[in-house]
């Protein structure tokens, strides 16, 4: 069985795997995703959170789809979303997606 995600999600690189029962059924898996080290993002600009925003929100502002919000979350090394808003003024780190090279002094 092969597990197709959008080119948008977060897993859409995360290989699978399959296990396989003892009545023979197989099942596929995603294996383990490493959430990559915040220096393979280029930096574009900080945030500042304010009080009553929402993390989908800043997505969709910064990133032109509120479901990008995991995005935010790998640059900002936020393992609970909600982390990333709980502080108001908070720096968040907008970046390019992972491996993108950004131009310095841009």
């Amino acid at each position: 069985m092969i597990v197709n995600f959008p080119p948008t999600s977060r897993y859409a690189l995360t290989p699978t795997g399959t296990f396989v029962r003892a009545d023979g059924a197989p099942v596929t898996y995603l294996k383990r995703r490493f959430v990559p080290a915040p220096e393979k993002f280029a930096l574009l600009q900080w945030h500042r959170v304010v009080q009553g925003e929402r993390l989908d929100n800043i997505a969709a502002h910064y990133l032109g789809d509120p479901e990008q919000f995991w995005r935010l979350c790998d640059a900002n090394r936020a393992l609970r979303p909600d982390e990333l808003t709980e502080t108001i003024g908070r720096k968040l780190a907008i970046t390019l997606p992972e491996g993108i090279p950004g131009v310095p002094h841009a």
